[in-house]
């Protein structure tokens, strides 16, 4: 969260945490960058679905995309040559049995990450994105058939763009 829009996911899931309750097998965890050792999270999940802040898709910043683990690790955020890439954590969980029956992802394509120094918050295209990228989760979640139901008294402007979203996406859907 230090590092500009690479906060992304993890504001995404807070306001999925904030928001919405899930049915008592569901966890929305923020793993934040702990590499090799978020695996012992993947065992006995039947899905996963990571959202994080992505890079060199050629898209403007903000926009939201779904994406495959092994397309999402070629986007990736990668600070250092020390960084490992969720696709090689899945790798390395399957050799122990641990990997999820079934990961996707939602990526939102930053506009900066301020390596240089420490800056708290998104950048404005991709603060727009946000209530984007939640319905994005929650109609994946849907499709699943994990439901959401929304924390009552949160209906706010931010809810309003994630139903609108959520209307477009279930749209787009039924006319493919």
């Amino acid at each position: 969260m230090l590092m500009r829009d690479e906060g992304v996911g993890p504001r995404i899931a807070e306001e999925i945490r904030t928001r919405f309750t899930f049915p008592d097998d569901v966890e929305v965890i923020d793993a934040g960058t702990m590499g090799l050792g978020m695996m012992h999270l993947f065992r006995g999940v039947e899905y996963m679905l990571i959202t994080d802040a992505i890079d060199g898709t050629g898209y403007v910043p903000g926009t939201v995309v779904r994406i495959s683990p092994e397309d999402f690790a070629a986007n990736q955020v990668v600070h250092s040559l020390h960084d490992i890439r969720l696709v090689d954590v899945l790798n390395a969980a399957s050799l122990i049995d641990a990997q999820p029956k079934m990961t996707e992802c939602i990526g939102v394509q930053i506009a900066d990450i301020a390596p240089e120094e420490f800056d708290v918050g998104l950048t404005p295209e991709v603060e727009r994105a946000v209530p984007r990228a939640v319905a994005a989760a929650l109609t994946l979640l849907e499709e699943q058939g994990i439901e959401a139901t929304e924390v009552p008294g949160a209906d706010d402007e931010f809810l309003g763009i994630v139903r609108a979203a959520r209307a477009e996406m279930r749209e787009r859907r039924e006319h493919a």
